[in-house]
């Protein structure tokens, strides 16, 4: 595989950009090879600036549901531009999207928007203190929010420690007011509302843990969640900035039938283009500025591009009703064939997949945590990983981040997926 030029356009953009990328993961890490600079990309396909074509199961981080460059997306873009690009004033367009979000999210009631999944979480979060006057809240090992001071918190030794900022820059005094317990883990949890009466603000969790790969919920966990908020007078904040409509028509709240008092969302909201969201209850919205209290703005919120890439994207989704059905019976196949092909030569592999998205780790059981996460062979996904690429499949350069699939998927990328994936694990 040539990859002059995007070693060329790298050396370049280590010289004005941080490591050459706009965010880390681009900078593809530990995998060996360089990142392939984009040139275009429509459907299931990407192309590079050396002529290589991929079949892509990144679409941007999850936005791609309906494949790439989707015609009604571009459309309702282009036509959208021509009016002006950013009024920081209120739009029809806004109203239309939030009123679509309001009917197919089950906890939406009132949605404010952003132009991040990390604004999204900060806000939400910030809503929460303000509603119950605790400055303390929950995460889990693993689940990522965004790149808010708050949340970019490692575990301390014991659920007794505080965390530990895991990031230069972050003040110690923001990482003892967030407390972190391992996913799927309900007594960890009690046990911090035990140690911290009425000071617990609310739970943030990903209701499908996709920053370590694609982990599920285990039965009973998202409903003790649910009834430990309750409970202890504390909210239940669903992050599915990843999650939202990539695993259900109703997003994960749907799929699971567990109602959070708020939501964030992103990705799929946009189209493609920067977008964030939150939501929840109305007596809950309502206490946000100017109709209550708790500030929060944005001059780009509600960005008349993004809004109507995101207005035709939903709607080309539902369009369709068999569309989620689709996406998921090919997303299964793609993962039952590679467990096959990994099995045919002897290498212990486990695929997690709900609804689009999905995860290979090289480990022989079940992954329920971070910490079964990181016990998975770094090194084999590495080397599974270039040589795939080599190949023409472009996946995530992380044993840590999920697979996406999406409507432009077909027999024929399957099959030379899998073909593929049989070929690499005969190598590796």
């Amino acid at each position: 595989m040539d990859q002059n030029r995007s070693k060329e356009l790298l050396a370049r953009a280590a010289k004005v950009i941080p490591g050459g990328v706009n965010s880390p993961v681009r900078a593809f890490g530990a995998a060996h090879v360089a990142p392939p600079f984009i040139a275009s990309a429509v459907g299931p396909y990407m192309d590079d600036v050396d002529g290589n074509r991929y079949v892509d199961y990144i679409g941007s981080w999850g936005p791609m549901l309906l494949g790439q460059a989707y015609p009604p997306v571009i459309e309702a873009v282009r036509e959208a531009a021509t009016r002006g690009t950013s009024f920081g004033a209120p739009t029809l367009v806004e109203i239309e999207l939030a009123e679509q979000l309001v009917a197919r999210v089950p906890s939406l009631e009132m949605v404010r928007m952003v132009n991040s999944g990390t604004e999204a979480t900060m806000s939400a979060v910030r809503v929460a203190r303000g509603v119950t006057g605790r400055d303390k809240f929950i995460k889990f090992v693993g689940c990522y929010h965004g790149h808010g001071d708050a949340f970019l918190i490692e575990a301390g030794s014991g659920l007794a420690t505080f965390g530990e900022p895991s990031s230069p820059g972050v003040p110690a005094a923001t990482a003892q007011d967030t407390l972190t317990a391992p996913y799927n883990d309900l007594d960890a949890v009690r046990e911090l509302f035990k140690l911290n009466p009425g000071q617990i603000a609310a739970i943030i969790v990903e209701p499908v843990a996709g920053n370590m790969g694609c982990i599920l919920p285990r039965e009973g966990y998202l409903e003790g969640l649910r009834e430990i908020c309750t409970a202890e007078g504390a909210l239940l904040i669903f992050d599915e900035v990843m999650t939202g409509f990539r695993v259900g028509p109703q997003c994960a709240q749907g799929r699971f039938g567990i109602t959070p008092d708020l939501t964030t969302l992103g990705k799929v909201i946009g189209g493609g283009l920067p977008v964030g969201a939150y939501g929840g209850r109305k007596d809950l919205m309502e206490q946000v500025s100017p109709a209550g209290p708790i500030y929060q703005a944005g001059t780009l919120s509600g960005n008349p591009l993004a809004m109507a890439a995101g207005l035709a994207m939903l709607e080309g989704l539902f369009a369709d009703p068999v569309v989620f059905e689709r996406i998921e019976r090919t997303a299964l196949q793609i993962g039952e064939g590679l467990a096959a092909a990994a099995a045919r030569h002897g290498i212990d592999v486990t695929v997690q997949q709900i609804g689009s998205m999905g995860c290979m780790y090289f480990i022989d059981r079940a992954v329920s945590n971070f910490e079964d996460a990181a016990a998975a062979d770094a090194d084999r996904f590495y080397r599974f990983h270039a040589s795939m690429l080599e190949r023409g499949i472009y996946l995530a350069p992380s044993p840590f981040e999920a697979f996406f699939v999406g409507a432009a998927h077909g027999p024929a990328e399957v099959e030379k997926t899998l073909a593929a994936a049989d070929a690499t694990f005969a190598g590796l």
